[in-house]
Parts: structure tokens; sequence; C-alpha cells
């Protein structure tokens, strides 16, 4: 019997590795808009967070989530995205 593999994923805030259905995944998408992915399946470059309230401000802290989205992120979507994750994590 074969043993399922668990995809593995590394949270950008405290860089720890999780299966990825315990993780959030925010991605860019082809047309350049940056949303929260709950399914983790839309298409385009993503980055995962924890679902804690640590990892999230790590992840918002400085230009991580830019650098590893490949764009510029203003401050605005960068608060829908917060806002929007809470939501998820609470």
């Amino acid at each position: 019997m074969k043993v399922k593999k668990i995809p593995q994923r590394t949270c950008l805030g405290c860089k720890s590795v999780k299966p990825k259905k315990e993780l959030v995944r925010m991605v860019r998408t082809p047309d350049g808009e940056i949303l929260v992915d709950p399914t983790g399946k839309k298409s385009g470059r993503g980055v995962y967070t924890c679902a804690s309230l640590n990892c999230l401000e790590a992840t918002f802290k400085g230009a991580m989530l830019d650098k590893a989205l490949e764009i510029n992120i203003s401050a605005e979507i960068k608060e829908r995205l917060r806002a929007d994750l809470l939501k998820i994590i609470q």
C-alpha cells in the first residue's frame, strides 16, 4: 500500500514548514490582483502564512510579502488582505 504524500509549505511569517492545509494562501493572480485564496487553488504566484496573529503580523512587516509575490503592494491592499485574513483566522 502506497503512503499518500502530504504537500508541505513554508509560512512566510515564522518560516516553519507545515502541511499545506494548515496554512492560509495569498495569491497574485496573472492579472496582478492580490487576493486571499482560502481554497488554495487559484492560479498565480502564492505565498502561505500560519493562521496565527503573530505570523500574520510578521508577514506584513517590511517588504517580505512584496518580495515573495514579486510585486509592489500598496498599503491599502495590505490592509484589505490583513482584514480578509483576520476573518479566516477567527
